[in-house]
């Protein structure tokens, strides 16, 4: 007989709102108390109370069913749709009008159209400050100039577009806010800028997405997404190549960008509802469920990775574990903008200079994206 989500562990509740307080406040103990837990009981699930039916996964079992079985684990339902930002497109397309709808899209987002606009990105990369910088104001800065280049050609107001996405860096509800006024102006400035490329044709992102049926909520959302994944991606990067010179090079940079989305992925945590119910590994899970997966569990999983909390880009020498390592999700559903994300960090990484950190919190702090808590001051090394 099968055993029910009750009967999984779970971490310490509180009284009065379960998981709900620890959840908002401190979400990484929480979730690695409770993989700590599942780990004695033999098991890779346990339960959070949030106020309905909710388990973690995050062996490579899971993450794998949970992203390759589309009709089980729905996208219809998940965080992304309380946050207005996301609530749309692609994003919460479910099968079996995904794959058709991602087909359509792949092509501006492929290498081979990114390669195109290499020389532009690269002329719109602010310069690095002399001396002593913060490196996550700075990739704040740097990645806001460089979307505006990669989707507008740099014609999008830069105030607005900050405006836009600054509440996406702010804790819990501050994302989840509507804010019409704000959205009709961004949709108006991407509709004047959309009706440019279809006139006059061009060749960035919007040029691609714009002819697509709801092309320009597409537009939006996938800038939205892009944002604070690669600020804090590139932030993270800087800090970990200031501290461990011999991986500055360009050589080293791709190992170095992995090890640093294994310790740190900013899409940290990923959710699905079950439309359907679903035994696993004898545990009956029940229809509608939140089933959520950890990028970040999975990447620190002492089972899966030798000394899982050291910055190593060695490790990248040899395959990583299947399903393991998940900082772009996998399968059908792999991100979106993954190489241009990859992108835009790589080119940065070899534009600059020898570093050493200065100082600054790079405690990981988690939201809607997990980022450091900073600053993270660091300054140009004196070249040998």
């Amino acid at each position: 007989m099968a055993l029910s989500l009750r009967d999984l562990p779970e971490p310490p509740t509180r009284p009065g709102n379960g998981h709900l307080q620890d959840w908002a406040l401190a979400p990484l103990p929480l979730i690695e108390t409770g993989a700590e837990r599942a780990r004695a009981a033999g098991g890779d699930l346990f339960r959070l109370r949030l106020g309905l039916p909710a388990v973690v996964g995050f062996s490579p079992a899971w993450n794998r069913a949970l992203l390759t079985d589309l009709g089980t684990f729905r996208s219809a339902g998940s965080f992304s749709g309380v946050v207005p930002y996301l609530s749309g497109g692609v994003i919460l397309t479910d099968a079996p009008g995904h794959a058709g709808r991602r087909q359509l899209m792949n092509p501006g987002f492929g290498r081979a159209h990114l390669l195109a606009l290499q020389a532009r990105l690269c002329a719109a990369r602010p310069g690095v400050p002399a001396g002593e910088f913060d490196a996550l104001a700075w990739a704040d800065h740097a990645v806001l100039a460089l979307l505006n280049a990669a989707y507008f050609s740099s014609e999008f107001d830069p105030e607005l577009l900050h405006a836009f996405l600054a509440p996406l860096r702010r804790p819990f509800p501050v994302p989840a806010l509507p804010r019409p006024r704000l959205f009709w102006r961004v949709d108006r400035e991407v509709r004047r800028l959309a009706h440019a490329r279809l006139t006059r044709g061009g060749d960035d992102l919007l040029s691609v997405l714009a002819p697509l049926p709801g092309g320009l909520e597409e537009t939006r959302v996938s800038l939205a997404a892009a944002h604070d994944t690669t600020t804090h991606a590139l932030a993270y990067a800087i800090w970990h190549l200031a501290g461990h010179p011999q991986w500055h090079a360009p050589e080293h940079h791709p190992a170095a960008l992995k090890e640093t989305l294994r310790l740190h992925p900013p899409g940290w945590m990923g959710s699905r509802r079950l439309g359907r119910e679903l035994i696993w590994n004898g545990v009956r899970l029940p229809r509608g469920a939140l089933a959520l997966y950890s990028p970040y569990l999975s990447g620190r999983d002492p089972g899966l990775w030798a000394q899982p909390q050291t910055f190593d880009p060695g490790r990248w020498a040899h395959k990583p574990p299947a399903w393991a390592y998940l900082p772009f999700g996998g399968g059908e559903r792999l991100c979106l903008g993954m190489h241009l994300a990859q992108l835009l960090i790589l080119d940065t990484l070899a534009a600059l200079p020898p570093l050493r950190r200065v100082g600054g919190d790079p405690a990981p702090h988690p939201g809607l994206t997990l980022g450091p808590r900073g600053p993270l001051v660091v300054t140009g090394a004196p070249t040998p």
